[in-house]
């Protein structure tokens, strides 16, 4: 299995007018199939998400990508039905799209809840806010 880093799926999903989309597109086209999906690391994704956000996108539209990166049977999303469950509240919530994943995923790993500052991340139920 080969792991992908974010840059390659940035220059794939933004189709711009830079070399490294034609690169990315060949590479994922020759490398990531049905029968041997790519990974991509969660870490991939919270960086992808980052760098959307920082492009102007709007919620829906990053969760549209996450959901279709998530379904595609030519990559493998590590903790794929947690990033998919995070994809779906991110769209109409409030919170980073990192804190509902943490929050899937460490409830799926037995976490009772996960302790933060953050008063977003806090007011989902996987949170717990620590006073201070």
């Amino acid at each position: 299995m080969i792991g992908l880093d974010t840059n390659v799926l940035v220059s794939f999903l933004i189709q711009s007018e830079h070399e490294q989309t034609g690169a990315a597109a060949r590479y994922l086209a020759e490398n990531c199939g049905r029968k041997t999906p790519c990974f991509v690391n969660r870490i991939v994704l919270v960086e992808l998400v980052w760098v959307l956000e920082t492009a102007q996108y709007q919620r829906g539209v990053i969760a549209d990508v996450l959901e279709r990166l998530c379904r595609a049977a030519e990559l493998r999303v590590e903790d794929g039905d947690a990033a998919l469950a995070a994809a779906r509240r991110y769209r109409t919530g409030e919170a980073d799209f990192s804190d509902y994943y943490l929050g899937q995923v460490n409830k799926r790993l037995g976490c009772a809840s996960t302790a933060t500052f953050d008063r977003r991340a806090a007011a989902l139920p996987e949170f717990s806010l620590i006073n201070n």
